[in-house]
């Protein structure tokens, strides 16, 4: 069944929503204002047609786009897209009962992504399709940056070898990092490493386990040269990691001691250093040992004490937070029990980097009703095309006696 509709608004992910008969009908790479002939079946519809389409369309520079399901906004122009990212944030912070606005835009996607995950099979590779669980296979991925040019085409001699799999790539200082996940418990190892070899890539994992190492994959952070830990946490863009890093020195200011809390493989913590002293601390004991083994490698720091510690389960005590100034930058789950200590704490100093707009909200509205206010709520976008965004905000309160 078609019928004529008009987009009403774009939801959180980016899909525009047309009324139907009162309920509300998600249509994918439409805009507000346009008349769509829509099929539909529940709560999900297509596009047959757009009828009168927005001022605000742009034209998608990526022939995969609208096909394949890994970007969702090609086709909006600039100030809708600012828009729409930005507004993910006020409104995530308007639900939780706040009234505050997005200070700041940064286009952070510098010259690509240098982290992706492709799914792999034994007749292709790529991202799914849209709204679908069939592999669309890829030539290119153009939001990727020029060193991962060759990850399809890694994806598939793989995946012709080893059949169904996931497979994620990172570009490194030494090159090509790749891990593979999900596949056949009955691979043999012993076959990969001549695949590799020949493929060229620094390092293989299967399964989180090293198959080979021809080059000790680096990332360069502030002053550091940095391992990466076999499926470490690290920022999709390099661009986005030195904007909110600078977000974050600036915030921070000159203090004697500051806590890095989540601090992965100290993006943060190795750039604070070189004015203050950091406690940096993250569930992920291989991210804090590649920090210190950075640290112990890097001169003009100083002191980075560095913990293995799970803050959700085991968040630093109110007694514990003795330092001049906190920095967050936690998970989508956001860091609820690690604010409510902060909360209770004397700490007057808080900034923020957070992934996901309502948990942000969330630990946000805490540390409100506690006593902080919030300002230099800045929008950072590097998962470009997505709905994702990244969120820096500076907290502040009169110390506690």
């Amino acid at each position: 069944m078609t019928i004529t509709a008009t987009i009403e608004s774009l939801g959180h992910k980016g899909e525009g929503i047309a009324l139907v008969d009162g309920k509300r009908v998600f249509v994918p790479f439409t805009l507000p204002g346009e008349t769509i002939e829509l099929s539909f079946e529940g709560d999900r519809g297509r596009a047959e047609a757009i009828v009168a389409p927005s001022p605000h369309r742009a034209t998608p520079f990526c022939p995969h786009f609208g096909v394949c399901g890994g970007c969702q906004l090609q086709h909006l122009d600039a100030p809708s897209y600012a828009a729409f990212k930005t507004g993910l944030v006020e409104n995530a912070l308007r639900q939780a009962g706040i009234d505050q606005s997005v200070e700041g835009f940064v286009l952070a996607h510098g010259v690509g992504r240098r982290r992706a995950t492709l799914h792999a099979r034994r007749d292709g590779a790529g991202y799914m399709r849209l709204r679908s669980h069939d592999l669309l296979d890829l030539d290119q991925c153009p939001i990727l940056v020029p060193a991962l040019v060759r990850a399809p085409d890694i994806a598939r001699a793989l995946g012709a070898a080893l059949g169904d799999c996931d497979i994620s790539f990172t570009a490194t200082n030494a090159g090509i990092d790749v891990g593979i996940r999900k596949a056949a418990k009955s691979v043999r190892v012993e076959k990969l490493v001549p695949l590799a070899n020949s493929l060229g890539v620094a390092r293989l994992a299967l399964e989180g386990e090293m198959v080979l190492l021809r080059q000790s994959p680096t990332i360069t952070m502030g002053r550091a040269e940095v391992d990466l830990p076999i499926g470490s946490f690290l920022q999709a863009t390099a661009t986005a990691e030195e904007v909110l890093a600078d977000y974050v020195v600036a915030a921070v200011g000159k203090v004697k001691s500051v806590a890095d809390l989540f601090c992965g493989i100290g993006p943060f913590a190795l750039r604070l250093a070189e004015k203050s002293a950091v406690y940096a601390a993250d569930s992920d004991k291989p991210a804090t040992q590649a920090l210190e083994k950075a640290v112990r490698f890097t001169k003009g720091l100083k002191t980075i004490t560095t913990k293995a510690r799970d803050l959700f389960r085991d968040p630093l005590t109110r007694f514990e937070l003795d330092f001049d100034c906190v920095v967050l930058d936690p998970p989508r789950a956001g860091a609820d029990a690690q604010v409510r200590e902060i909360v209770a704490s004397k700490l007057g100093h808080v900034v923020m980097i957070a992934c996901d707009p309502a948990s942000f909200a969330r630990d946000a509205a805490t540390l409100l009703k506690g006593g902080f206010s919030m300002s230099n709520l800045v929008a950072v976008d590097q998962f470009a095309w997505s709905s994702h965004i990244e969120i820096a905000a500076t907290f502040r309160r009169s110390r506690k006696t």
